[in-house]
């Protein structure tokens, strides 16, 4: 029997009876219906397994790091094992993992760093497509005299337009930031290529993944970036930010610090205390995601291995239901859907879709599902420049619906009916 045999024998569906039953929260009711969360590119729900390493890390290890006892011993293994989970997830060393406070954070913290080095006239390409997370911070450096030049997107499907993206690279270029997935319509960036495209440039490479983390794999070593931020409250974990960096340029850039904090990575990068409790947290949902793909693939040996195979799971999953929502809502009257609909080009996309109904204001239509236990979200979801491009932004937005590993058909069903109603209203 051949390898790829024996592996696609041993590979099962998600078993998603057993990972709703992970989340205490899905047994919520709300006005005697049980609540639908599709709100996760907000922030997803949290397994069991997370709660309980932070309320260990309390009652066992909690102390601050490098002391000559027994909780800080445990701390600084609680701290190592995360950051080891972390790289796995990332697909580096564990030195090049930085924990800190979110991602938006984070992103000003190494922006100040990278503009330490840059003059008036250096050029730094950011996208119409991105959250403010990956805007602002750069545009900070326009006060240096740094020129932010901006990628277009193509309004029909809500695309970036590499064309455009092309165009404004130059020599000048000293930085391109691009999320790797849209956080309001779902879109999937090619980030390998736009990699590619930064380096022939001779300019660095940032990506947010945010909003792609809980959705796909993310293998650093292959898309060759060098800086790549994520936030693990996004993967059913706590509230806090991730960055992954090459270790080149984390010793290269200068970090602001306290004095006393060791010029050793990753500690420059993580300046004062951090919030070690959750970072045990983070550990645990790595290895959540992990046990995921061990109930779906028998062959997956090491956390790595496990990692993928949950993903392919999930994506499968996901996109089930993406299949169901989408022609869904493009029935209803009066619908606008903004991104990729059509199911061929689904490999371009995430499950998130944002739409608007008619002249009603999303916030309205947020509130009516809300009652029904339906969780949505309304607004510009920080994607300013995108709301802003697709003219929106001065009518309350889109309305946001998020699908996760952990959603059912059922969910999307009565999502559905509920704006089947609205609408008829």
């Amino acid at each position: 029997m051949s390898t790829p045999a024996l592996h696609e024998s041993t590979t099962k569906p998600l078993d998603l009876a057993w990972a709703r039953a992970q989340f205490p929260s899905l047994s919520l009711q709300i006005n005697g219906h049980t609540a639908a969360f599709l709100d996760g590119p907000a922030g997803t729900q949290v397994p069991r397994q997370v709660m309980d390493a932070v309320q260990n890390y309390f009652a066992g290890a909690n102390a601050n790091t490098c002391g000559a006892f027994a909780t800080s011993r445990r701390n600084d293994a609680i701290l190592a094992s995360s950051r080891a989970a972390m790289a796995d997830f990332f697909h580096c060393d564990s030195d090049e993992v930085i924990f800190g406070q979110n991602m938006t954070t984070i992103t000003f913290g190494l922006s100040r760093a990278i503009g330490r080095e840059l003059k008036p006239g250096d050029e730094i390409l950011i996208t119409q497509l991105d959250h403010d997370a990956n805007v602002a911070p750069w545009r900070a450096l326009e006060e240096k005299g740094v020129v932010i030049r901006q990628a277009d997107i193509r309004e029909s499907d809500c695309t970036l337009d590499l064309e455009d993206l092309k165009r404004k690279l130059n020599r000048n270029t000293k930085l391109v930031a691009v999320g790797y997935a849209s956080n309001a319509v779902g879109t999937i960036n090619p980030v390998a290529e736009i990699t590619k495209l930064a380096h022939a440039a001779g300019a660095l490479m940032f990506i947010d993944a945010v909003h792609y983390a809980p959705h796909g794999p993310i293998d650093v070593r292959a898309l060759g970036c060098d800086f790549l931020a994520c936030s693990p409250y996004k993967f059913f974990g706590p509230h806090m930010g991730t960055l992954y960096g090459k270790r080149e340029h984390l010793l290269r850039f200068k970090p602001y610090k306290v004095r006393p904090a060791p010029e050793t990575l990753p500690d420059r990068w993580e300046t004062g205390t951090q919030v070690q409790e959750l970072i045990a947290g983070i550990g645990a949902a790595v290895d959540y995601i992990a046990e995921l793909g061990r109930r779906s693939d028998l062959g997956a040996k090491d956390r790595r291995s496990a990692l993928l195979a949950a993903y392919r799971v999930t994506r499968n999953h996901e996109m089930a239901l993406l299949a169901q929502l989408i022609p869904g809502l493009l029935a209803i009257p009066g619908l606008r859907f903004y991104g990729i609909t059509d199911p061929q080009r689904f490999s371009e996309r995430c499950s998130t879709v944002s739409v608007r109904l008619g002249d009603h204001h999303p916030t309205d239509i947020a509130k009516f599902l809300g009652d029904r236990g339906i969780f949505t979200w309304d607004g510009n979801y920080y994607a300013m420049n995108l709301a802003e491009r697709l003219g929106v932004q001065d009518k309350g937005g889109f309305l946001r619906i998020g699908l996760v590993h952990y959603n059912t058909a059922e969910e999307v069903d009565r999502l559905l009916s509920a704006l089947r109603e609205f609408a008829s209203k």
